[in-house]
């Protein structure tokens, strides 16, 4: 039985399958954008709140995480890859309180199996918040049942 997540269509780009986490933190992810990039969009409530009352560095790793992958799986064309995260380096940089934040993944080297890509993570004032960088494996896709 195949346990596949459901999919969302992101206006004008591919489907996005949407995870556990996903709807567990409950950002949103936007692959239309035309240069490649992947964004991955939260709108900060209390439950992401660490208990410094900053947006947790647990959350803002998943973030960058989510969107550097989502363009590593892009790299590959029309339809998205399936990768796995192999390494993920995370750099905190300032912390968020309120509001929406913005993690845009971009790749810089996709090859037949590995993908190296970055991302970082903004405020809505633009205020670099922090930065990873990631490698990510390809898989084969599962047949559909």
């Amino acid at each position: 039985m195949n346990s596949a997540p459901p999919d969302r269509r992101t206006a004008g780009g591919p489907t996005v399958p949407i995870s556990g986490a996903h709807k567990l933190i409950g950002y949103e992810v936007d692959l239309a954008v035309p240069d490649g990039t992947a964004r991955v969009t939260l709108d900060i409530l209390q439950k992401h709140l660490n208990r410094n009352d900053t947006l947790h560095g647990g959350i803002i790793a998943m973030m960058l995480d989510a969107s550097a992958g989502f363009a590593a799986s892009l790299a590959k064309g029309d339809d998205l890859a399936p990768v796995l995260t192999v390494a993920l380096n995370t750099q905190f940089l300032a912390p968020a309180h309120e509001g929406r934040v913005v993690a845009t993944g971009m790749v810089k080297r996709a090859g037949r199996s590995i993908c190296h890509a970055d991302a970082e993570l903004r405020d809505a004032a633009g205020t670099l918040l922090a930065t990873g960088n990631g490698v990510f494996k390809y898989i084969a896709k599962e047949p559909a049942s």
